[in-house]
């Protein structure tokens, strides 16, 4: 539905030529709070938006199919909170785009495997770390024009509710440890190296007569 709104409101943008940046965060200044809700729906050009585009529909397609009793919930706190944070501690510009509600869906998958550490979680995580790894360097400063701020902000917020929901377990998850059956299960006896060094320790005595040839 949010993905449809936007790209509703890119092509009513491009038909138009109207700007509707000043609809994004300005961090700090009433004009600004608006964009808390609408700025994740605008985005400067095609590239833009088609960029966010992929990883949004995949992100948020993960959520809603593996962690259906607090997709929702999730889903609308990222929104919100990646976007309070970015008005409350961001540059003072204009900030577009749904690249920071991103970076909040991919870190709440990540850290939910973190803070979950059952199976299903674990695998989810890995599978975002393989696919989206590079997004790292979009919380760097190094691109001008690029809100590495809202990302940052935005992979905040995510990690702030993946531990908020950490607890409320899907009903097809283990919530045991999965590698708890590795710290209490060994394949050998626990003594199988410690008898045979005692044994050697009975005989060997500091009075023995060794001698050792070089």
């Amino acid at each position: 539905m949010v993905l449809a709104i936007m790209w509703v409101v890119h092509i009513f943008k491009v038909f138009t030529g109207l700007s509707l940046a000043k609809f994004g965060v300005y961090p700090r200044h009433q004009d600004g709070l608006i964009g808390i809700i609408a700025s994740p729906l605008i985005h400067g050009d095609w590239g833009h938006i088609i960029s966010n585009s992929v990883p949004f529909a995949v992100l948020s397609s993960m959520i809603f199919l593996f962690y259906r009793k607090v997709s929702l919930k999730a889903f609308t706190a990222i929104y919100f909170l990646s976007g309070i944070l970015l008005w409350s501690f961001g540059r003072s510009v204009f900030h577009i785009g749904a690249s920071g509600v991103v970076y909040g869906l991919l870190t709440f998958v990540f850290w939910t495997g973190i803070f979950r550490r059952n199976i299903k979680s674990i695998v989810l995580a890995l599978i975002v770390t393989l696919l989206y790894s590079g997004y790292f360097y979009g919380i760097v400063p190094t691109q001008p024009g690029i809100s590495w701020d809202g990302h940052l902000f935005g992979a905040i917020a995510g990690i702030i509710v993946a531990y908020i929901f950490k607890n409320q377990i899907e009903n097809d998850e283990d919530q045991e440890d999965p590698f708890k059956d590795e710290k209490e299960n060994y394949y050998l006896p626990r003594d199988t190296f410690e008898a045979p060094l005692k044994q050697r320790e009975r005989e060997i005595r500091p009075n023995d007569d060794w001698t050792t040839n070089f």
